[in-house]
């Protein structure tokens, strides 16, 4: 798949400083699915990325990243997303984000994801149900038009900040839609 060279510079955020309630509060970052991290899963699926910001506590990495927590604290995906946007060193056009919790993303799903968002907003991977995941890549300056004011983004629904963004919708394909919410979803994915 060969990418416009404009569509391949982008940034990314990685969403890791959920309460992962459902998980005892453990550190979902730090869990392991087939021997690594869900934190090296979800940079190894970055890889392309010219900077990487992981909004959550600081885990171990191989790769180079910037942590930073949300703020609010624990103020939901928007608050976290708008985190890690500002704390972004780099001005690229597309921003990819991703929870840390969907170890079977890679680079390819990104690759398919950019190249979808060409001529949009940018683009959301969909589950077999038609949901939007938190596997995306948005336009970085339709994101940043969009973007409520700092009391505005706590608890606010992701689905509601991008309601106004034209995103192409990406079909998963094997398993990339599957999340860690759950022991049980950890068991099976293993």
């Amino acid at each position: 798949m060969d990418l416009d060279p404009g569509l391949s510079a982008f940034s990314a955020v990685i969403l890791a400083g959920g309460r992962a309630a459902r998980l005892d509060g453990v550190d979902k970052a730090s869990v392991e699915v087939r021997g690594r991290t869900l934190l090296a899963h979800a940079v190894d699926a970055l890889i392309d990325a010219a900077e990487i910001v992981v909004v959550g506590e600081p885990v171990h990495t191989e790769r180079p990243v910037t942590f930073t927590l949300e703020s609010p604290r624990y103020g939901g995906p928007v608050a976290a997303l708008l985190t890690g946007r500002d704390a972004l060193l780099r001005s690229t056009p597309y921003l990819a984000v991703l929870a840390v919790d969907m170890p079977r993303v890679d680079a390819r799903t990104f690759r398919r994801l950019l190249e979808a968002a060409h001529g949009h907003d940018g683009a959301a991977l969909v589950d077999p149900d038609g949901r939007r995941q938190l596997a995306m890549v948005l336009d970085v300056g339709r994101l940043d038009a969009v973007r409520p004011d700092h009391e505005g983004q706590h608890d606010l629904a992701l689905r509601v900040l991008l309601a106004d963004l034209d995103l192409a919708d990406v079909a998963t394909l094997g398993e990339e839609h599957r999340d860690v919410d759950t022991w049980s979803d950890l068991r099976d994915l293993g």
